[in-house]
């Protein structure tokens, strides 16, 4: 269980799933008290958008990773959707909250129908809201909002940080600059994805910022480390509380499932006017960078480079008690004892280790799923497993995700769709290309929405063209959404933001790639965008100087 996230999933989700063994397993500045939410949860309630030196010694003859879940380990992760459904009991009732407040953006069914476009959304600057609350750089934000709005942009994604809304004190939340930021999408008829950031900003791939946790979770983690997900070798990882706690009460008197839903039901209460009509998505924060895996591959002090295999984060103390109960319901008590010893290090390649080697082989709720596509191509699949994704040669390991996923109506949320097999480092048997195609397929299968991210910063046209090909699914179907990393001063470069516009401009007619334009319509698009760039200039250099300052 420590080291398979499918199958937490299922329990996260209370769905056993089969293993292969056959087992089963209101002002700005003001605060709010969290005792009037915190509240017992009706049990019957349903939502169809749910939320030391490297040992050289052998591991068991079969991966812990295989090890079972007991149900009873997790609690029920439907706290994402109960945190954003009415005080009705009524399974119907939830029902129709979701859909109201669904909007038309997502059709019912998961992917978007061809010829409708796919609606962009930009992600906002990690620092959107300052460290007192308030909107950062007032004025250049709204300059970049009224940009993007005349580009035909749909919205804008914002990270909403547990870090900075309940930083003080347990239960307290100021909403400060998210009731200003939100107010001012509305005024500019933007919609919004708001991510639900249980995690720390700092560390990670374009992370220009620090935003640690709360406060007084930081001094839990002080009084007890095994708090956070650690390696064999001890060292410890501060990016997110380790799941092997989610159901005991550490956190001040809390469980950190009790505080996540909590958060969650105080952000519906204070913003709910705004749902379903400028708040269309909710992201819930699974993970380290709000992604649903383990921090195997820590970039931060130099732990790991690309592109590393990464290495388990199963040796704190409440994961490894999780281990021993998995091991022994599976009648293997001897594998409970310890997580791979003969995996490497952060920075080996599969073939350099004894494990891999031996291997072989309305409001939407929306999961973030990370696009590890470096050793994609080996046998082992290294990267991948080591961040809990049980994907290799002979099993895939995205499709129990998806199918998990569209059990509870929520979006599959994917990246690196920008990348091309090409330009990665052959050597890492890098395959991004196909790592999005099985996805792509994992996600059709189990009749769940796919949306879509760029991995990293990319301005030009050839990775524009990547996203419009991987947008389009297949012949009928294309990804519900696409959002665009990230507005700031390089977006509104001339040259940039000329691209952008007219990427915006084909993925919301729903055009891709590999349809034969006729040479006028190539160059009807082209004067409709270089329309858009003379109409907006004004507000892109406003926009650009702003950010800049």
């Amino acid at each position: 269980m420590a080291l398979n996230l499918t199958h937490q999933i299922g329990t996260l989700a209370g769905t056993p799933i089969q293993m292969d063994n056959g087992v089963v397993s209101g002002d700005s500045t003001g605060t709010v008290n969290a005792s009037a939410v915190w509240k017992p949860v009706s049990t019957d309630l349903r939502c169809a958008i749910q939320k030391p030196d490297l040992k050289d010694t052998m591991s068991p003859p079969v991966s812990p990773c295989r090890s079972p879940v007991l149900s009873s380990m997790r609690a029920d992760l439907s706290v994402a959707c109960r945190a954003f459904a009415t005080e009705s009991p009524t399974a119907a009732a939830v029902t129709e909250f979701s859909e109201e407040v669904g909007g038309e953006m997502y059709k019912q069914g998961g992917l978007q129908e061809k010829g409708k476009g796919v609606p962009v959304f930009v992600m906002m600057p990690l620092d959107s809201v300052t460290m007192s609350n308030t909107v950062n750089r007032k004025k250049a934000m709204d300059a970049s909002l009224r940009a993007l709005k005349s580009a035909g942009v749909e919205g804008v994604m914002m990270d909403v940080w547990w870090g900075l809304v309940e930083r003080d004190q347990p239960g307290h939340y100021n909403w400060g600059g998210y009731s200003d930021l939100l107010e001012m999408a509305k005024r500019h008829g933007l919609k919004v994805q708001a991510v639900m950031s249980f995690h720390q900003c700092g560390g990670n791939v374009g992370d220009s910022v620090s935003i640690p946790l709360p406060k007084w979770v930081v001094e839990e983690v002080d009084k007890d480390q095994d708090l956070v997900y650690t390696d064999q070798w001890g060292m410890r990882n501060y990016e997110y509380i380790s799941l092997g706690c989610d159901t005991i009460p550490v956190l001040k008197g809390r469980k950190p499932v009790q505080c996540y839903s909590d958060f969650m039901r105080a952000f519906k209460d204070k913003f709910k006017d705004l749902l379903g009509d400028t708040i269309v998505e909710i992201q819930v924060g699974m993970g380290p960078a709000g992604e649903l895996r383990y921090p195997s591959y820590p970039e931060q002090n130099g732990t790991w480079k690309f592109p590393g295999i990464g290495a388990f984060q199963c040796y704190d103390k409440y994961m490894l008690s999780s281990l021993k109960a998995a091991a022994e319901s599976a009648g293997k008590p001897e594998w409970g004892s310890t997580g791979p010893t003969d995996a490497g290090h952060y920075n080996n390649w599969p073939e350099d280790t004894q494990f891999f080697r031996k291997e072989n082989g309305g409001v939407k709720i929306s999961v973030k799923v990370a696009g590890i596509h470096w050793h994609y191509g080996s046998r082992s699949h290294a990267p991948e497993l080591t961040a809990g994704y049980y994907n290799t040669r002979f099993r895939d390991g995205y499709l129990p995700i998806a199918q998990m996923l569209a059990r509870h109506g929520a979006i599959f949320n994917f990246t690196c769709i920008e990348m091309r097999d090409h330009e990665q480092p052959q050597d890492a048997l890098c395959a991004p290309e196909k790592l999005v195609k099985q996805v792509a397929s994992a996600t059709q299968t189990a009749h769940v929405p796919l949306a879509g991210e760029n991995a990293l910063p990319r301005y030009d046209e050839y990775a524009h063209e990547q996203i419009l090909r991987a947008a389009s699914l297949d012949v009928d179907k294309q990804m519900c959404a696409f959002t665009y990393l990230r507005m700031n001063p390089h977006l509104f470069q001339p040259d940039n933001w000329r691209q952008f516009v007219a990427f915006v401009k084909k993925m919301n007619e729903g055009k891709d790639v590999h349809r034969c334009w006729e040479q006028v319509e190539r160059e009807q698009v082209e004067r409709e965008a270089e329309h858009f760039v003379h109409v907006t200039q004004p507000l892109v250099q406003e926009a650009a100087v702003a950010l800049m300052h």
